[in-house]
């Protein structure tokens, strides 16, 4: 029994893996095709980045991600300091409002969105995906920031501040230096789950405003080609360094106050 479990684990994984690992081979490949391998060669990121619209989409990637992080990360943090450190009348229901986005399927909360933009008549663009993003970013941010702050003993900011520092100071010299991990690894979960998307970015954004996910899918209509592998390629490369930096930020995260 044990060793049939483990064969379907690894059934399960060849299943879920060995197609990823075709895109990442073909993406190399001489000829044109997606299905007969012709020959090793790096044409096709050559003329990756001698396409206009792929730095285009990459530049619109870049702008998203990184403003809906760094608004995200301010927004999340703030939230996950004021959830485990006060209690007040209204914390479970913001907790349970902050965390929605996580059990809403995208394509609901894209929609939810899309309407919204419409009846408010804001205009779809850069802003309104990188407003989108932020809805459910911070939901990530502020669960990593939270297991961060669990266990977190107070007795060291009630000591500086008997020692004369102020409240400011106290947060940027105690605080925020034991948060620092949390904070960082809930910024690189947020970055990797906003360049990646593609539900939410393609209801919200605008006419000129295609990211590389969007990029991608409008390129399938003409048929699939080893850019697109390139493409998706590069996305995965992005994206396991992303969550390596966050499993590496979250280890450090267990390691209580060692940070200081």
């Amino acid at each position: 029994m044990k060793r049939l479990f483990k064969i379907n684990i690894l059934l399960v994984f060849l299943f879920l893996y060995i197609p990823i690992l075709v895109v990442v081979v073909f993406s190399f490949n001489s000829g044109d095709q997606i299905s007969v391998w012709e020959g090793f060669s790096l044409d096709w990121y050559a003329k990756l980045f001698k396409n206009p619209d792929v730095w285009r989409a990459c530049k619109n990637s870049l702008i998203i991600a990184g403003v809906a992080t760094f608004i995200s990360t301010i927004i999340g943090t703030a939230a996950a300091l004021a959830i485990e450190k006060y209690r007040f009348r209204i914390r479970t229901a913001l907790t349970r409002v902050l965390y929605l986005p996580l059990i809403i399927p995208d394509i609901v909360l894209a929609i939810a969105l899309l309407t919204f933009y419409v009846q408010v008549k804001f205009p779809r663009g850069l802003t309104s995906v990188i407003l989108a993003h932020v809805v459910f970013n911070i939901a990530y941010v502020t669960i990593v920031v939270r297991a961060r702050l669990e266990g977190y003993d107070d007795t060291i900011e009630e000591a500086a501040l008997d020692l004369g520092a102020n409240q400011w100071q106290t947060f940027w010299r105690i605080t925020f230096p034991l948060i620092a991990p949390g904070i960082i690894g809930g910024a690189l979960l947020a970055f990797t789950l906003s360049i990646d998307d593609f539900v939410i970015t393609f209801f919200t954004a605008g006419v000129g405003y295609t990211t590389l996910s969007v990029y991608i899918y409008s390129s399938l209509k003409f048929g699939l080609t080893p850019e697109l592998n390139a493409i998706s390629t590069m996305l995965l490369v992005n994206s396991i360094v992303l969550i390596l930096l966050f499993l590496w930020f979250r280890g450090r995260n267990t390691q209580g106050y060692s940070v200081l």
